[in-house]
């Protein structure tokens, strides 16, 4: 399938299918904090905070359809943090288990020096064990630990930063 697939700049035009990934993932409790779909309203600023020369989000095609989204995006909004960038993935969920998120990060990560990043930041639930064996596997440490500060369907989560230095 990967063989099969497009790795690209993602466009406006894209911006329904990245939210519909996205929202898919919307109260299943371990994904994202969101507890509302977000519209296409609210994420075209977001779309546009995203650079392919310094703060891309890629699209990943397969037969016509996106599949899969990665994005680097700035980490807490201050100049002395410009080398250091929050990196998100989302996977449809009729495609997970082909080591799409593997191919993905492993392409960001061989891509980051580009963008003048040297330090990557993933924040995930610690409940969320697929996406932190993700990381994990490659050299992502727990650099930070959140217990209980999010609440989602009556349950309260634990947030972990895990970081790796490019």
């Amino acid at each position: 399938m990967l063989e099969k697939s497009v790795l690209r700049d993602a466009t406006i035009q894209d911006l329904e299918a990245i939210i519909q990934i996205y929202n898919s993932y919307v109260g299943n409790g371990l994904i994202t904090a969101d507890t509302t779909y977000v519209t296409l309203e609210e994420r075209i600023p977001w779309f546009h905070n995203h650079h392919s020369d310094t703060r891309p989000l890629w699209v990943l095609e397969y037969e016509q359809q996106i599949i899969a989204w990665i994005s680097l995006s700035d980490f807490y909004g201050r100049p002395a943090y410009r080398s250091t960038a929050e990196v998100s993935i989302y996977i449809h969920q009729d495609f997970t288990g082909h080591r799409i998120g593997q191919f993905l990060l492993q392409k960001m990560m061989e891509s980051c020096s580009t963008f003048n990043v040297d330090t990557l930041l993933a924040f995930i639930f610690k409940q969320n064990a697929p996406s932190i064996k993700l990381f994990s596997r490659f050299g992502f440490e727990e650099w930070g630990n959140l217990p209980e500060v999010a609440e989602l369907n009556g349950q309260l989560l634990d947030l972990v930063i895990l970081g790796k230095k490019l």
